[in-house]
């Protein structure tokens, strides 16, 4: 089966901030030699690159490869042509969104951050910890605030956020 390509899409990620460095990249495996996932997944940085150059949204878009970046920079810092990958991956994740794909993981993640108002959570061991150290039990913040988290609910709600990780658009 051919694929088509879609060039504007490069073109749109390319003028989106973060994303003007996609066109430097040449390939070089720097990015995919760096990347701690790639080590232990098939995720191939350079290969998602390296579609979105060329136009492949389809398969950029519903990689789920596109879910394995860690965000951690490792690629980014050692580009030896300055490609803003981190940023590159964010902008090909939010258009993925966008259309309605998100990684199961992510909306769980998600899921949980719109609940409690963080991403981890804040255990008897934690609290321990933070009397220990002479804190509050709970941090004055969504975690230890109700109405705080209250208000933070409706702000992801105002904003879509519910919605996102259901996968409603």
């Amino acid at each position: 089966m051919v694929k088509e390509p879609n060039p504007q899409f490069a073109i749109e990620v390319s003028k989106t901030p973060g994303g003007e460095t996609l066109s430097l990249c040449f390939q070089c495996g720097t990015c995919t030699g760096s990347c701690p996932s790639g080590r232990l997944t098939s995720y191939r940085t350079r290969k998602l690159i390296r579609k979105a150059q060329l136009g492949l949204e389809k398969d950029v878009l519903e990689s789920p490869d596109l879910w394995m970046c860690t965000t951690c920079y490792a690629c980014q810092e050692r580009c030896p042509r300055g490609v803003e990958i981190v940023d590159i991956i964010n902008i090909l994740r939010n258009k993925a969104v966008e259309k309605g794909i998100m990684s199961e993981e992510h909306k769980k993640v998600g899921t949980y951050f719109l609940q409690n108002g963080a991403t981890i959570p804040l255990n008897e061991k934690y609290e321990a910890v933070r009397e220990q150290l002479g804190l509050a039990r709970r941090p004055a913040n969504v975690l230890g605030d109700k109405k705080a988290l209250e208000d933070f609910q409706k702000i992801l709600k105002a904003t879509g956020f519910d919605k996102l990780v259901e996968g409603k658009k």
